[in-house]
């Protein structure tokens, strides 16, 4: 199972936010690249990037300062948060991003999707976030009444290799992370489901690599309650 650390970024900071409250925000590092090269000193081979102002408004306010963690780090990078363009894309996917996540306009606009999944294959990956079993969009705020697990079976079926799935009730709250869906999703064969939202414990670790191709890892790690160079090698 493939470890992927997060930076979540709003102007040019590493943030995390409790369950995509903006109000509810902590600034860790004022210099995202410090901690994505503390993150590879620890043992990691990927990254988890979302950039938050994106995701609010679209602006591209923290693009130089993924430009400069891809510079300084040799990991494979994803990048999410507002993309809701070609252009866009192929600004990441020029810039070396291996893989760019989208989130809301998968959901609004599934004939851009297709053709992006056409276009770009495996570096085209989906956010599903999703709340009581529903998608939610739009930075969580709208919750929409596609069911998370036949969304994801469609998205297979349309070619999408990853999914990043995040129930967004776990999100933040260091309480652990929901691995009966987990386990569900593991039943769509040829998707790549990476966890996210919640994952806090050792256990969850070993119990998610049997069951997902890779689990994102971050308020746990900020605030010391799981060690990163322990999960990756829990992970392998």
């Amino acid at each position: 199972m493939e470890i992927f650390p997060a930076i979540d970024l709003r102007d040019g900071q590493a943030v995390r936010l409790f369950q995509g409250d903006y109000d509810q925000m902590t600034v860790y590092s004022k210099n995202p690249a410090d901690v994505a090269r503390q993150f590879k000193a620890k043992g990691a081979r990927n990254l988890h990037l979302v950039d938050l102002d994106g995701a609010k408004d679209g602006r591209l306010v923290n693009f130089e300062s993924i430009r400069e963690i891809i510079a300084d780090v040799d990991l494979f990078v994803e990048v999410g948060g507002g993309i809701r363009d070609e252009e866009r894309i192929r600004q990441y996917l020029d810039l070396g991003v291996g893989r760019v996540i989208l989130g809301t306009i998968a959901v609004k606009d599934p004939a851009f999707l297709e053709e992006m999944v056409r276009k770009y294959g495996e570096k085209i990956a989906v956010g599903v976030d999703v709340k009581d079993g529903l998608v939610a969009i739009n930075g969580w705020k709208e919750v929409t009444d596609k069911d998370g697990m036949e969304f994801c079976q469609y998205l297979r079926d349309i070619g999408v290799k990853t999914v990043i799935y995040t129930d967004i009730s776990r999100d933040g709250g260091l309480k652990g992370t929901n691995l009966e869906a987990y386990k569900k999703l593991a039943r769509i064969k040829g998707l790549n489901v990476v966890a996210s939202g919640g994952i806090s414990f050792a256990e969850e670790i070993t119990a998610l690599k049997e069951t997902v191709y890779g689990a994102i890892l971050g308020k746990a790690l900020y605030d010391g309650l799981l060690d990163l160079e322990t999960a990756v090698k829990l992970a392998e």
